[in-house]
């Protein structure tokens, strides 16, 4: 088989705001910004991998989703336990600092792991957690 990623889905609760971090602090292009029943799905990737997208997408757009879990949803988002997501940088101190510089909201400062990797963590707006590792 030959298979790859082309997109995975991350929640997002202000599409502003996550539009500003994703194009504006981690320097992603957007690749497609979709209204409908007054939601958004803004689709963003970094510029040099044109075929890997995220979608940020509203999760109470989620069909087949009770009020109870739709609350569920949004608590889990606001510990930032909800959705995660890996990327990867050749220089993880240089990110740092421009994450710290750019005023995002510090999870975890870059850190050697007991399971071998350099990494750090930030929240997005919508709480998820990102992790960014020093490439290999």
């Amino acid at each position: 088989m030959d298979i790859s990623i082309h997109s995975t889905f991350l929640p997002q609760t202000d599409p502003e705001a996550s539009l500003a971090f994703y194009r504006d602090v981690l320097g992603f292009e957007v690749r497609n910004d979709v209204g409908y029943n007054g939601l958004r799905w803004i689709t963003v990737g970094p510029r040099s991998q044109p075929g890997t997208s995220i979608v940020l997408y509203p999760p109470q757009a989620t069909p087949g989703l009770t009020d109870d879990e739709k609350r569920s949803i949004a608590e889990m988002m606001a510990k930032g336990s909800f959705a995660m997501i890996l990327f990867a940088s050749p220089d993880l101190e240089a990110t740092f600092q421009k994450l710290q510089a750019a005023d995002a909201e510090i999870a975890q400062e870059p850190t050697d792991q007991p399971y071998g990797v350099r990494d750090c963590a930030v929240r997005d707006p919508a709480g998820n957690m990102i992790r960014i590792q020093q490439a290999r």
